[in-house]
């Protein structure tokens, strides 16, 4: 389940990175959050540190743009996630 979802962030990311001023973004955004949140609750912050350390590293790979900002859509699921 992990690998689907990493491929799903990867996807949604890139896409966030590439079409900034696409009207899909808020969409994309909220998927973004509610997959943070069951990485969350699978894993806690270990595993969002985890997947945003894989995340930047195979998107600065791919497309070179840094998806770190990003990281704030998973604010607020716990108090040690603050970005």
């Amino acid at each position: 389940m992990d690998f689907m979802l990493e491929e799903e962030l990867i996807d949604l990311m890139t896409f966030c990175l590439q079409n900034p001023e696409s009207e899909k973004i808020s969409e994309k955004h909220k998927r973004i959050a509610d997959i943070g949140c069951e990485l969350y609750s699978d894993g806690g912050v270990d595993a969002l540190e985890n997947f945003s350390f894989v995340l930047r590293n195979r998107i600065m790979e791919e497309i070179e743009k840094d998806p770190s900002p990003m990281r704030s859509l998973w604010n607020g699921l716990t108090d040690e996630w603050q970005y």
